[in-house]
């Protein structure tokens, strides 16, 4: 019914009244049926971004990146902000992913939303990888990575290989001998022969916080000290400078992400990002080279594009 509905009301642009006394249901019974059409795929709506803005070609031009920034026409939350990028995110998702895909998954609430907003698609043989561990000293990160997981399991039909190691280990001595885990060597090969990485990027100043500095992944002194340092953000659970350096992080030898010479060995890296607060931690992920595919809503992106103007300036 639900199909029969949608081919009507989108196909033959018949009026819900007459939808509702061809089945034989009432008017609201059509609008839930439009809506679950919409909701499980078989309608899908979108809007073609042919004609870029003139601040996705700036980012194109200043980062080498492929840019889709989303206008907001109204006053909105963080999250309802979050919730619109997300839904174009998923759209550009659900075009790259092919039969047979490998797709990494940095697990938060930016990839929780898109794939909230990912519907169901017929493609075969697509294995989910998750790329950054989550258990924390607080115990409750493996339930916000199951849940990323779990759906990007149920809209792709897809085999996943979770990741059960920290967040941030709390000696560089331990993660180098979980390293040589055989079944820790497994997933990470997997992670650096993926397709696809998917991630948004961490901040300190995001209005929606970032689950890592949010979820007891690191001790409020830590973050004050990261800041005091030039640390903007992550992408992954890898610490950023704005001008994209990492290396010399400390904590970074304790993280569990992958790194950005790693991130790079990934054809496809779709960057999600919403809210002015992290115009800093992206310009910091764009500066180390770690996005192929962005998108930001546009007054991030104008900010990031601001911040890098400036940069530029204090180098001369």
């Amino acid at each position: 019914m639900a199909q029969t509905a949608a081919e009507m009301y989108y196909l033959n642009f018949e009026t819900m009244d007459s939808i509702a006394r061809a089945l034989g249901v009432s008017r609201s019974t059509v609008s839930r049926l439009l809506g679950y059409a919409r909701e499980t795929g078989i309608v899908r709506i979108s809007v073609d971004s042919v004609i870029k803005s003139d601040t996705a070609m700036a980012l194109e031009d200043t980062f080498g990146v492929n840019a889709t920034t989303v206008s907001i026409h109204r006053p909105l939350t963080a999250v309802a902000r979050l919730s619109l990028v997300a839904r174009v995110a998923a759209e550009h998702l659900s075009e790259m992913v092919k039969p047979d895909s490998i797709i990494g998954i940095a697990w938060g609430n930016t990839t929780s939303e898109v794939m909230r907003h990912v519907t169901p698609t017929g493609r075969q043989g697509i294995t989910v990888v998750q790329m950054n561990g989550s258990a924390s000293s607080m115990a409750q990160g493996f339930s916000h990575a199951e849940a990323v997981l779990s759906r990007a399991a149920e809209v792709f039909s897809a085999e996943v290989m979770q990741f059960p190691v920290p967040a941030f280990f709390d000696y560089a001595q331990t993660r180098e001998a979980l390293w040589r885990e055989r079944s820790v060597q497994c997933v990470r090969k997997t992670v650096e022969e993926a397709d696809i990485a998917v991630f948004g990027v961490g901040a300190f100043d995001s209005v929606v916080p970032s689950l890592v500095y949010s979820g007891g992944y690191l001790e409020p002194h830590q973050i004050a000290q990261l800041s005091n340092s030039g640390v903007v953000g992550d992408v992954a659970t890898v610490l950023l400078r704005a001008d994209g350096t990492w290396r010399d992080i400390e904590l970074n030898a304790r993280a569990s992400g992958p790194n950005p010479d790693i991130l790079r060995k990934i054809p496809r890296r779709l960057a999600i990002v919403s809210g002015i607060g992290k115009a800093k931690a992206l310009l910091g992920a764009l500066r180390a080279n770690t996005i192929t595919d962005l998108i930001v809503d546009e007054d991030t992106a104008q900010a990031v594009l601001e911040l890098a103007r400036k940069q530029k300036m204090l180098m001369r």
